[in-house]
């Protein structure tokens, strides 16, 4: 599969929803359906019947779409699991949602999900907004106790790294400071994505919604973006790598660098991010990417000197081939 090269996109905002078994998803996914938060959201899960959702607050259904109370709606992914047939229904309907949340298994790795919501037939139709990650607070230390560099135990330190947010449940059945180390730890594999504490799965959608991680204004704020800096643990081959040049950068150049960084490194490579300075771009421009995914678009006003910094997360990876990548970009 070649590397996708993520254009700006208008229409509902997506969110992959990922969490190991019994994190809560399913309880998070019955809490979106059943509150009344003014939202029209379409939730997309792989079995109806694993939801239990109250039949109270059903006001129509047929085989895959139930409509809810509160204007939202729960459906199951159409005839072979096909996601873009299933989003492509969502958006023809007489009242296409405003956001829409896929939940995916507990044992999913939520790249190819989000991978797949760059087709050409969606590209412009919809906004891919953030990964958000449940975390079970009182089984997760277990999981990151058994991760190691034979990548054992891996699928739920995936799905931390990748996250854009981080829903860390059950809070109420751990003790403050049991919490407080299990946070450390999390942050550990992701400092970049904040933390929020919840108990049954009780979470404002706000928290969760419309982040906008993978582009948006609130992506180039110069007091946040690299504020944060992961920090390795458990596996001393996942590092975070900064890089630093002077000048301007040519955005042909640049892309082939990225396309093809990507496509040799994308299950090395788990997140990267960058202010850079594009020659020809007055403002600065926002690299975002995951895996083989990247999106470069315009940001915010330069507030001191022109130039550019990266920060790839993953692993086993060369600094000094990767400087030398990007500084080959100078236009």
């Amino acid at each position: 599969m070649s590397t996708v090269s993520i254009p700006s996109r208008t229409g509902p905002s997506v969110t992959v929803l990922t969490g190991f078994l019994g994190a809560g998803k399913t309880t998070l996914v019955n809490h979106i359906l059943s509150t009344d938060h003014g939202r029209r959201i379409a939730v997309i899960v792989n079995e109806m019947g694993e939801i239990g959702i109250d039949g109270d607050l059903i006001v129509s259904s047929d085989e895959e779409v139930i409509e809810m109370a509160n204007g939202c709606v729960c459906c199951t992914l159409s005839v072979r699991n096909d996601l873009t047939a299933t989003i492509r229904k969502l958006l023809a309907r007489p009242e296409p949602p405003d956001y829409v949340v896929i939940e995916t298994s507990g044992v999913a790795d939520p790249v190819p999900v989000t991978q797949a919501l760059f087709v050409d037939e969606l590209s412009d139709r919809i906004a891919v907004d953030g990964i958000v990650t449940m975390v079970d607070a009182k089984h997760v230390d277990a999981h990151l106790d058994a991760f190691g560099p034979d990548r054992r135990d891996s699928r739920v330190v995936d799905q931390i790294l990748c996250a854009d947010r981080i829903v860390l449940n059950k809070t109420d059945l751990v003790g403050p400071d049991a919490l407080r180390r299990t946070e450390a730890r999390i942050g550990e594999f992701n400092s970049t994505a904040p933390v929020i504490r919840s108990s049954y799965s009780r979470v404002d959608p706000d928290e969760i919604l419309g982040i906008e991680a993978f582009g948006g204004p609130a992506a180039s704020a110069d007091g946040g973006f690299f504020e944060d800096t992961y920090v390795p643990s458990g596996d001393p081959g996942i590092k975070a790598i900064s890089i630093e040049v002077g000048g301007e950068l040519d955005e042909a150049m640049l892309r082939g660098w990225l396309e093809n960084l990507t496509e040799e490194r994308s299950a090395d490579i788990y997140r990267m991010k960058g202010i850079l300075a594009v020659a020809g771009r007055p403002r600065q421009t926002i690299l975002q990417g995951v895996h083989r995914l990247f999106e470069i678009y315009p940001g915010g006003r330069w507030s001191g000197s022109r130039g550019s910094r990266l920060v790839f997360i993953g692993r086993d990876l060369d600094h000094r081939m990767l400087r030398s990548g990007l500084e080959g970009c100078r236009a």
